[in-house]
């Protein structure tokens, strides 16, 4: 499914972890609340349904005329060393 280009140009964070007490990958998205979270069984299938729960949370808000949480980004550009 092809997102809205509003919504592809919102960057905000997806934190997949791997759950050993759910035996699936746990996904959070912190900019909209402690809890907001889905899941997968896959990471591919994880990161998809993470990618889903944010446009639908983007479009109700935005359907609803609610200001979208501001996205968390780093401060500047990381320089790997490698070694």
């Amino acid at each position: 499914m092809q997102m809205p280009k509003k919504i592809r140009e919102c960057h905000y964070t997806i934190l997949i972890q791997w759950s050993e007490e759910d035996r699936c990958f746990v996904v959070s998205l912190p900019e909209w609340g402690e809890f907001c979270h889905t899941h997968g069984d896959t990471y591919e299938e994880a990161f998809k349904n993470a990618r889903e729960v944010l446009e639908l949370l983007i479009e109700s808000a935005l359907g609803k005329g609610e200001p979208l949480p501001e996205p968390k980004t780093l401060g500047k550009t990381f320089h790997i060393a490698i070694v």
